[in-house]
């Protein structure tokens, strides 16, 4: 919104800075960040006390989690979407069009999850959405969202599949790019959720990926630094970065709620939008598999469960303690903010790694 007042720069030079996207950026992390202070305890006192016994905890979770933390109020993506969306309407450019299928996919993506939510404290049920409902929708917002970005792009360089480390290998896929672009949105989402365990867990690597995702389109959208780095240049992209910046702003407000011992959990409502919101951002900087590097620490932490599930099923045996990897590390004597820590060290490593793949082409 801010952004149309470069309409008036001629009559009021300081105006122009709202041109450039690093100024609009900073504006947006800023306007997040301060949104959440001030409105941040006085949503989590509305949450306490509409949801009363607050998040249901798993019976079959880790046992001091019943103790710990029973009573903690969820949903608190609500905060992140309103301070999020807040600064992105406030300080993006509304009249670029990746900038509306990132915003609608992650907040199509917080409704499924506040639904999810809504429905485990109104029962005391950890059971809420039932599954293949909720994967079908996150499918279709997913598939409608790959198709629009394809639409947007210059064939056949839309639907072709980019490398890492490769500067002019494309895998053309062609129709079939709306399944990799499903793969992406959906198993991000769905992978954040799984990280979004433990206290500060989830929050941090989102915005390390933010930050790292927020450089990467300024980059791939601007023609001289794209061309310097030899990456894809898609036009428009840098304006994501803005979007990149307001989630950083709400995170770090987010954060300060969310410290050991939490105040508030995230929720299904935001990690669900938080990571359909990077596979977006991903599918439009076409730097879908180096979303699978930044954001690693998702990644292991989907695969732990898919594996645990697999092994079971078919021998009957357990290769984890308890499934996501985190708990594992819980069964085994770690204590929490140890486990919290050493998950945030590594998602910077991978960030630094995803990051260095700009340059090692």
């Amino acid at each position: 919104m801010l952004y149309y007042l470069i309409q008036f720069s001629d009559q009021f030079g300081a105006l122009n800075v709202f041109r450039y996207i690093t100024f609009r950026t900073g504006g947006a992390i800023m306007t997040a960040m301060v949104f959440m202070f001030i409105f941040g305890p006085g949503l989590i006192t509305a949450l306490r006390v509409r949801q009363g016994k607050g998040q249901p905890i798993r019976e079959d979770g880790p046992a001091s989690h019943l103790l710990e933390k029973q009573g903690t109020p969820t949903m608190g993506g609500v905060m992140i979407l309103m301070a999020w969306s807040t600064a992105t309407l406030l300080w993006a450019n509304l009249s670029n069009h990746y900038v509306w299928i990132v915003f609608w996919v992650t907040m199509l993506f917080g409704m499924i999850g506040f639904y999810d939510d809504f429905l485990k404290v109104s029962r005391q049920d950890h059971h809420g959405f039932p599954g293949r409902i909720r994967l079908l929708l996150e499918v279709v917002i997913a598939a409608v969202a790959t198709y629009l970005v394809m639409a947007l792009g210059k064939e056949p360089f839309a639907s072709s599949l980019t490398i890492p480390f490769f500067k002019d290998t494309l895998i053309y896929l062609g129709p079939f790019f709306i399944v990799v672009g499903i793969l992406v949105i959906v198993g991000s989402g769905n992978a954040v959720n799984l990280t979004d365990g433990l206290d500060g867990l989830a929050i941090v690597p989102v915005m390390i990926a933010a930050c790292t995702f927020g450089l990467i389109a300024y980059l791939v959208g601007n023609v001289n630094f794209s061309e310097y780095l030899q990456i894809h240049y898609v036009p428009g992209t840098g304006e994501l970065a803005v979007i990149c910046g307001a989630l950083l702003g709400a995170g770090l407000g987010f954060l300060w709620f969310n410290a050991p011992p939490a105040m508030i959990f995230m929720g299904d409502t935001g990690s669900l939008a938080l990571g359909g919101m990077l596979g977006s951002i991903a599918l439009v900087t076409k730097h879908e598999l180096v979303l699978a590097i930044v954001g690693g620490l998702f990644v292991l932490e989907a695969v732990s469960v898919i594996v645990q599930v697999a092994s079971y099923k078919m021998t009957g045996k357990r290769v984890f303690r308890m499934a996501p990897l985190h708990h594992h590390f819980e069964q085994k004597g770690w204590k929490e903010p140890t486990i919290v820590i050493r998950f945030w060290i590594i998602s910077v490593v991978l960030a630094l790694i995803g990051l260095a793949t700009l340059k090692l082409r």
